[in-house]
């Protein structure tokens, strides 16, 4: 393609991405490639569209987020103050969330720990209880062993 033109197949190299999600992009509404003929030619505004999409992505933005977001920035109607705000406020729900799934994470590493630390320890006494049966097992196979050695050794 042109400078100012790409085709699905340079963006997916550029954005190390397949083709298909970059359909997938498309269908969703959050890039409006032109077509010439069957071939999609995405503009230099696509591209960057992409390129703020994998942001919002790895931010933690739902498609549906990001496409707002996106659109909020098309809407010359609006000016830059308000589309800052939003985008604040956008952050500062993402923000909200993720505090809270670090919050859940911890929460359950620290379950994790419990139930593992009373796992090593039953298996410890498990393996005490085993040898003392083994051994008595084993006290019970020796010659000269008397049933009266049994009694002695019960608890």
């Amino acid at each position: 393609m042109t400078a100012t033109t790409f085709s699905i197949s340079e963006l997916s190299k550029e954005f190390d991405m397949t083709t298909r999600a970059i359909r997938f992009y498309e269908d969703q509404g959050l890039l409006a490639p032109q077509r010439q003929g069957r071939t999609r030619v995405f503009s230099n505004r696509d591209r960057v569209r992409l390129r703020l999409i994998q942001r919002g992505k790895r931010l933690g933005f739902s498609l549906q987020e990001i496409g707002e977001i996106l659109d909020m920035y098309s809407d010359s109607r609006l000016g830059e103050s308000a589309q800052l705000t939003y985008f604040l406020d956008r952050i500062r729900e993402q923000r909200q969330s993720l505090s809270q799934q670090v919050v859940d994470i911890e929460q359950t590493l620290e379950d994790l720990n419990t139930i593992e630390r009373q796992c090593h320890e039953r298996l410890e006494n498990l393996q005490t209880d085993q040898a003392s049966v083994s051994k008595r097992i084993h006290n019970l196979s020796q010659p000269g062993f008397a049933q009266t050695d049994i009694k002695s050794e019960t608890p």
